[in-house]
C-alpha cells in the first residue's frame, strides 16, 4: 500500500536561521546551545510538539470522545555518553480526565503502540512514557 500522506521540511541554515515546509510552515530556528536561544524554535521543541500532538491525537481516537486527554512532552539535551555529540532524553506524560491510574495506563499503552512518532522513538533507552493526573492543559 502506498503512502497515505507525504511532506518534507528543508533547513539550509543549520542550527540558526530558518527551516520550512514548502508551501507551509516557515520557522526561525535557533540552537539551544547558542547565545541567542530566543531567536527561534529548536529541534527539542519541535520534537516535543510533534510527539505530544501525535500521541494525544492517537489517545483521542482510542477513547473515542469518552473523555478528554492531554499529553505533555519534556525533551532534554544531554552530552552523549560515551560520545561524541549529544542525545535527547524524552518523557511523555499522558493524563485522562476522570480515569483511574490503571485506565490511563491502558490508554497510554494503546496510544504509544499506535502513534507513528512513538513507533519512531521506540526502543530508545532515553525515551519514556508516564501517566499523570489530568490537568486539562
Amino acid at each position: 500500500m502506498g503512502a497515505r500522506y507525504r511532506t518534507q521540511a528543508i533547513n539550509s541554515d543549520g542550527g540558526d536561521g530558518r527551516a520550512h515546509v514548502p508551501g507551509g510552515l516557515d520557522v526561525a530556528v535557533a540552537s539551544p546551545l547558542g547565545t541567542n536561544v530566543e531567536a527561534g524554535t529548536n529541534p527539542e521543541q519541535l520534537l516535543a510538539l510533534a510527539w505530544s500532538t501525535c500521541l494525544n491525537a492517537t489517545a483521542q481516537v482510542i477513547v473515542a470522545g469518552a473523555r478528554r486527554t492531554s499529553v505533555r512532552v519534556e525533551v532534554e539535551l544531554h552530552q552523549s555518553e560515551p560520545g561524541p555529540g549529544y542525545e535527547f532524553h524524552v518523557d511523555a506524560y499522558l493524563s485522562a480526565e476522570g480515569a483511574t491510574h490503571a485506565q490511563a495506563e491502558e490508554i497510554l499503552t494503546a496510544a504509544h503502540a499506535r502513534c507513528p512518532v512513538s513507533k519512531l522513538l521506540s526502543g530508545s533507552a532515553t525515551v519514556h512514557t508516564h501517566v499523570e493526573d489530568f490537568t486539562g492543559q
